[in-house]
């Protein structure tokens, strides 16, 4: 297995580990309720997202990492955007963990109160809107746009990546501005081709890897 063959492989499985996080919202639904943190409902689901989100945040930025030895041949300047943008995102993932822990630590002192829980309920959804409801986007796009002008994949996986980061930036503009709510069958329509993108991109490179006519006919890699 050479080098290129590695790396593509790598970067198929952390994108496929990000999908582990898709159970968390089932999982999450009672510490969104107002009464969590005075209630009596089990903390372990709110545990198991947890441990889910931070997989997703650490496999997000491993994505970009093992992408970068290849990418940075095409434009170092993009390929470092992308590490960047994903190492954003998983901050935000842990800022949304940290108000998460902070409920149940609350509820389980008794110090809490339905007022505390619902505004770090509410910062949770603001991390979330800014972080992982837009950044995938903005990945998508500067990812996107290194594979579609290596040839390192089918330029139909990008193109499908920039029509999910313009319906990803309009749901996202429809939750800001309160047109829809943040989790809502629309809003989950609206981020399907992201999510279809990103969950294509994994399988191809697990399976196919990178284009090896690609690689050669390119002096950048």
């Amino acid at each position: 297995m050479n080098a290129h063959r590695k790396t593509s492989l790598a970067a198929g499985i952390f994108y496929l580990l990000t999908f582990v996080s898709i159970p968390t919202i089932s999982l999450y639904s009672s510490v969104r309720g107002p009464g969590f943190i005075t209630g009596n409902a089990p903390d372990g689901p709110v545990f198991i997202g947890i441990i889910l989100e931070m997989i997703v945040a650490l496999t997000g930025i491993g994505t970009a990492v093992a992408l970068y030895p290849v990418l940075k041949r095409q434009n170092e300047g993009v390929a470092m955007g992308f590490v960047g943008s994903r190492v954003l995102e998983a901050a935000t993932i842990y800022s949304g963990i940290v108000s998460l822990l902070s409920i149940v630590s609350l509820r389980q002192a008794g110090t809490g109160t339905i007022e505390v829980g619902q505004a770090l309920v509410a910062q949770y959804n603001s991390t979330f809107l800014f972080g992982q409801s837009l950044l995938p986007a903005v990945n998508a796009v500067l990812l996107g746009y290194l594979m579609y002008r290596s040839r390192l994949i089918p330029r139909v996986l990008p193109v499908l990546g920039f029509i999910g980061a313009v319906m990803l930036v309009a749901s996202w503009a429809c939750t800001l501005l309160g047109y829809i709510p943040q989790v809502s069958p629309q809003a989950g329509l609206m981020a399907a081709p992201i999510a279809l993108w990103e969950f294509s991109l994994g399988l191809y490179l697990v399976i196919k890897g990178f284009k090896y006519s690609a690689i050669l006919g390119s002096k950048n890699l």
